[in-house]
């Protein structure tokens, strides 16, 4: 029940903060950016920025992921356990955040850019995409990965996994969320709320509620309608595919380790298929439909590549590693 209350403060939290940034975006108005040119040129950059853009950018970044790591290592050198109290390393993150919020708050409505001016959009997309298939192999073990089946990792590439993941989805999270300004657009309001709930991840770090197979389950699945309303807002076709092929993933995977039967996995299957063939029909896109594989086919292969670079390096590695609980 502790753990009921502590995801739906964590969901009010993002509303709350999401309608700060919406209630508030008017105050950039008068800044001149460069808009819309070409794919993966980021529309919300300042035409003539200037160094001051750059640094408080970076240095804003630097101080809320520096301390987030900070944070993970100080917990994890006390080797706390798992419990239903929050601790200090629970309300050390959850006020670096807030203040990270407040920085950022600042920093966009006196300069306006974050880090989209120096790097590229991809990486901001890439770095959260990361993260979503890294955490498809943190839960094989308890899931599987194709269909409930349990591939057979090294055990060493598992315990990596486990005791660093923390650090890399810390820095992709507020990667992202230094990447953009806080405009008020529907994708700009719909990604940082996204991004401040899988940011509640980060402050339930050694709480029993941060390995809830629910609670974690629905931070996975929250990236379907992130993908298709974004989508829909920027007059993208293309939202069937985040669609469907998210969804795609869900069967493949995610939904297993949940308990349910095998009716169960038939019926949503036929759902799936039944309610795909219905939407790329009625669009006169059934052509397109192949379009759904793409992101079960990149995670997929992502998962693998990072296994090979493993088994790459692994003679560098310790032979008898110890088990390490997730954090």
């Amino acid at each position: 029940m502790k753990s009921l209350r502590l995801f739906g403060t964590a969901f009010g939290l993002a509303l709350g903060l999401t309608a700060i940034i919406a209630l508030t975006a008017s105050g950039l108005d008068h800044f001149r950016i460069i808009g819309p040119t070409k794919p993966f040129a980021y529309p919300w950059r300042l035409v003539d920025p200037t160094w001051m853009t750059h640094f408080t950018a970076w240095l804003g970044y630097a101080l809320h992921n520096l301390g987030a790591w900070w944070i993970i290592a100080a917990a994890r050198r006390q080797k706390p356990g798992y419990t239903e109290k929050m601790r200090w390393f629970n309300g050390a993150m959850l006020g670096l955040h807030l203040v990270g919020f407040g920085l950022h708050w600042l920093q966009s409505r006196l300069w306006y850019d974050g880090l989209a001016q120096d790097v590229p959009e991809i990486t901001a997309l890439g770095s959260v995409a990361l993260m979503l298939m890294v955490i498809l192999i943190l839960e094989t073990p308890r899931r599987g990965l194709f269909l409930g089946k349990k591939l057979r990792f090294d055990k060493r590439f598992l315990r990596i996994i486990r005791e660093y993941h923390g650090y890399l989805f810390t820095w992709a999270l507020i990667y992202t969320f230094w990447y953009h300004p806080m405009a008020g657009t529907w994708g700009h309001l719909i990604g940082f709320f996204y991004m401040f709930v899988l940011l509640g991840q980060s402050v339930l770090l050694f709480h029993r509620g941060h390995t809830n197979k629910w609670w974690t389950l629905s931070l996975e699945m929250l990236v379907l309608p992130h993908g298709v309303l974004v989508a829909l807002f920027q007059g993208n076709a293309l939202w069937p595919m985040f669609g469907f092929g998210f969804a795609a993933m869900f069967l493949l995977t995610q939904m297993y380790g949940l308990g349910w039967t095998r009716p169960i996995y038939g019926l949503l299957w036929g759902v799936f298929l039944v309610s795909t063939m219905g939407v790329y029909a009625w669009m006169g896109r059934l052509a397109k439909i192949h379009e759904i594989l793409r992101i079960p086919i990149l995670d997929y292969a992502v998962v693998f590549l990072l296994y090979l670079l493993f088994l790459g390096i692994a003679k560098l590695l310790p032979k008898n590693p110890q088990e390490a609980p997730p954090v």
